[in-house]
């Protein structure tokens, strides 16, 4: 198959189904029944991934959990990134801050507030999770160093950050990403992972095989909800996800196909959304070990891939840029240094590292997935024939989710599954940091970079001075100094930022989507 007929069969049409024909879908039948038995006054969202189980929020990064998350926890404040100003702040849990010195910054709570399960929101609870969040031996590390908060009264706390050495006047990024969780949960483990207990507006009623119910909170500090109840079902298969919303089983739907974007686009029963999101989506080297433990092959197998074809398969689905985070973060500029294709500069690179035109190079493993990220399978197969054709003995993988999943993280003592792996990163802030040290600081993982394993003194160095800097402008031109840094070192490859496509039941007002992911549906209502 020629690189040519795969980029054109990537551009296939969707073919539209009709409610009737969804009947066959193959979904459990209890989640049908259940959907049609609710009525109006529920929403059925379908995630393209599963839940862990674990909902202890620092003990995972799965997106689809993070998202449901958003329903049950409550934040000290939120960022609404996408604007202008990716340093606004909307305030939540806390009313105010102020920066006491290089590392103390100060939050004054919201009183009234109350968990779930009927305890009293307070200091006590801010400290216990930023403390507990912060430990380094979190799966869902946040914080490069141990935070220590102290209560000045119930409704005070202040965050000394000196022992993570990040400065309190770019703390707040990080703050306003996490979900604040209860004392006493955190004090019991094995409670905090049983059921999500937060101040948000829809409170854990069950899980039911793959389905996730929430129920609106009578005690929610802004009012209780419209909806009584909101249910997260799994149903992995885009198709699948699209023929229940055509249906009428399911209410939203979240990663569409761009085909079945812009097919939907004409139905009078479906809403769109289109969100650039918080999300790049990249090509991890496994710098760990050979043949890509070779700066020279990271960057000719760079300079092989026609980010162009990328984007034309992609779509409405993908956005340009040329840095390692996306638009909406705070710091992002089109790096100068940032790879671009160029067939004789691949070939140049790899003469220099000893493997002319690619003779001598090993077998490698391009692993990617199906079923969550749209057109990961397409636009792979094109990645898979471009390297190819320059010389790269390329064999291209394609997992379920799950299974990819389990593969994809650097693991302690064990080698890397792979030599390319497909990931995207999003998160909830427009801090840099939880990107770009997660990626490429050489202690974020058990052997560097989460996936990639980079341990890279002049990137740690880098990504410390930006760290470390308590001015703003000045901050933002050091995280440009840090990527461009990173760029030249090539441990992954961004290949554009994701751009969120939602669907969703005409009749169903007062969603807002944000750029990492989450919807909040705290005024949602149906009107029809």
């Amino acid at each position: 198959m020629t690189l040519s007929s795969i980029v054109a069969g990537s551009r296939r049409s969707f073919l539209k189904t009709s409610a009737a024909g969804a009947a066959a879908l193959t979904m459990p039948a209890p989640f049908i029944k259940r959907a049609y038995a609710q009525g109006r006054n529920t929403m059925v969202f379908a995630s393209g991934e599963p839940v862990t189980g674990n909902w202890d929020p620092t003990s995972h990064t799965v997106l689809a959990q993070i998202n449901l998350e958003g329903y049950v926890f409550g934040q000290l404040f939120r960022t609404p990134m996408g604007s202008d100003d990716p340093t606004q702040i909307v305030w939540e849990l806390a009313t105010g801050q102020k920066i006491l010195d290089l590392y103390t910054i100060e939050y004054t709570l919201r009183d009234g507030v109350t968990f779930h399960d009927g305890k009293k929101f307070s200091a006590e609870d801010v400290k216990a999770t930023f403390e507990y969040a912060s430990q380094p031996t979190r799966p869902a590390a946040w914080y490069p160093g141990r935070c220590e908060v102290e209560i000045v009264d119930d409704l005070t706390v202040r965050v000394h950050t000196k022992n993570g050495n990040y400065p309190a006047a770019a703390f707040y990024f990080l703050a306003g990403f996490l979900p604040i969780m209860s004392a006493k949960d955190i004090a019991d483990p094995a409670t905090l992972q049983a059921r999500p207990n937060g101040t948000g507006p829809f409170k854990f009623a069950k899980q039911e095989g793959n389905t996730t119910i929430l129920k609106a909170f009578d005690g929610y500090m802004n009012g209780k909800p419209l909806l009584e109840e909101v249910h997260f079902a799994y149903i992995g298969d885009a198709t699948t996800r699209v023929l229940a919303l055509m249906a009428g089983e399911i209410d939203v739907t979240e990663r569409l196909e761009p085909e079945q974007y812009e097919s939907l686009s004409s139905e009078p029963k479906v809403k769109l959304s289109r969100t650039i999101a918080t999300e790049n989506k990249y090509l991890h080297f496994r710098c760990d070990k050979p043949p890509f433990d070779n700066p020279l092959l990271r960057q000719a197998a760079s300079y092989a891939i026609d980010r162009e074809q990328i984007l034309g398969v992609m779509g409405v689905a993908g956005h340009d840029s040329s840095n390692y985070i996306s638009p909406v973060k705070f710091g992002y500029v089109d790096l100068p240094n940032y790879p671009v294709y160029d067939p004789a500069k691949c070939q140049e690179l790899l003469e220099q590292a000893g493997f002319p035109g690619g003779q001598g190079l090993p077998e490698m493993e391009y692993v990617t997935s199906t079923g969550f990220y749209p057109k990961t399978k397409e636009y792979g197969e094109v990645i898979a024939a471009m390297l190819q054709e320059a010389g790269f003995p390329v064999k291209f993988t394609v997992m379920e989710t799950a299974a990819w999943g389990a593969r994809l993280y650097q693991q302690a003592g064990q080698p890397s599954f792979g030599d390319m792996i497909d990931c995207g990163w999003s998160t909830g802030s427009p801090e840099p940091d939880l990107v770009l040290r997660s990626m490429f600081y050489g202690k974020a993982g058990p052997k560097g970079g989460l996936i990639n394993g980079i341990q890279d003194p002049e990137i740690d160095a880098a990504l410390d001075a930006e760290q470390a800097e308590p001015d703003p402008a000045k901050r933002a031109e050091l995280i440009a100094k840090a990527t461009g840094v990173i760029a030249a070192k090539t441990p992954s490859l961004s290949l554009f930022t994701s751009v969120l496509l939602h669907g969703y039941r005409n009749g169903l007002e007062g969603l807002v989507f944000y750029p990492n992911g989450p919807i909040d549906a705290t005024k949602a209502h149906f009107t029809s």
